[in-house]
């Protein structure tokens, strides 16, 4: 299957997709460590990658995304068990990881403990930014743990998204970019 890689230029730097024919496999800021560029993808776009773009313009705008992007996971049952969770977080929320590990013991019928620190484990190899938004996990305490992306990068997510106070702010109408979106394709 061939893999398509393009770059987004968001107002908080860089971010790289990588999307097969189907779905989203990857979007990271470009100076994530750990997430090394894959050489087989071709530089481009696609209808998945357009979808994924349309999401971000949204999103950076303060909007709450309305486009569908499909997405594949890949990583263990456990890890996709908690990124299901993840997604479900709404935007302008945060969630603690002993509080996603709570919601995931109570989806699952045996019974089995989770820990914060597997949620952690789970929510670093995120391999999907802000769609699978681990930037609403934060501690117990509500401090502003570690974050792929960076601390910097996390509060101003979530400052995007209202949860923390931003210095300051310009209203945007999300209708407006829908209407920008729909006269370009």
């Amino acid at each position: 299957m061939v893999k398509t890689k393009s770059h987004y230029d968001s107002p908080l730097g860089g971010i790289t997709l990588i999307a097969d024919e189907t779905a989203l496999l990857g979007l990271w800021f470009d100076w994530q460590p750990g997430y090394a560029d894959d050489d087989s993808a071709v530089l481009g776009d696609s209808p998945t990658i357009g979808a994924a773009k349309r999401w971000l313009d949204e999103y950076f705008a303060g909007c709450i995304p309305r486009t569908e992007v499909p997405l594949r996971l890949e990583g263990t049952p456990f890890r996709k068990e908690a990124w299901a969770l993840l997604r479900k977080v709404p935007y302008g929320e945060t969630v603690s990881y002993g509080g996603l590990a709570r919601r995931l013991e109570l989806k699952r019928a045996d019974g089995r403990r989770v820990s914060a620190r597997a949620i952690g484990g789970a929510v670093h190899r995120n391999p999907i930014a802000l769609i699978v938004p681990c930037h609403r996990v934060v501690g117990a305490d509500g401090s502003l743990t570690g974050y792929a992306g960076g601390i910097e990068t996390k509060i101003r997510l979530l400052q995007l998204e209202g949860v923390l106070k931003q210095t300051e702010r310009t209203d945007v109408d999300c209708e407006s970019i829908d209407r920008i979106w729909r006269s370009t394709r």
